[in-house]
């Protein structure tokens, strides 16, 4: 059973930062077998988007809304992803979810960890 563990959430004021880790355990092989890593975000009353995305081999993808300020990352060798978020804007605020994809079929999902950036 494939289980990921968000953590690093918390409140901060607008331009702030903050770095999110994404804990994957029982992966049968290398954590290089998860072929993407991804952060999404929920705000209260939106549709779930896509953050960000980084394959097994390091290519990442990012929404325009983010692109400069947030860097994802992992580390195969510690079974971890990371988001690494930078001035910190108030509609920023969501929960955040960790997500892993195995192709060609298994679908992974974190329980979620609140970023609240005030004003």
């Amino acid at each position: 059973q494939v289980q990921l563990v968000e953590s690093g959430g918390g409140l901060v004021q607008a331009g702030g930062s903050l770095r999110l880790s994404c804990a994957v355990s029982g992966i049968s092989g290398s954590m290089f077998n998860i072929n993407f890593m991804r952060w999404y975000r929920q705000a209260p009353g939106k549709q779930r988007e896509l953050v960000t995305s980084i394959s097994n081999g390091g290519r990442t993808n990012y929404a325009d809304s983010v692109k400069g300020r947030f860097t994802v990352s992992r580390d195969n060798a510690k079974n971890m992803a990371y988001l690494q978020m930078n001035n910190l804007k108030p509609e920023d605020t969501a929960v955040y979810y960790c997500n892993a994809l195995r192709l060609p079929a298994a679908d992974y999902w974190g329980q979620g960890t609140q970023v609240t950036v005030s004003s």
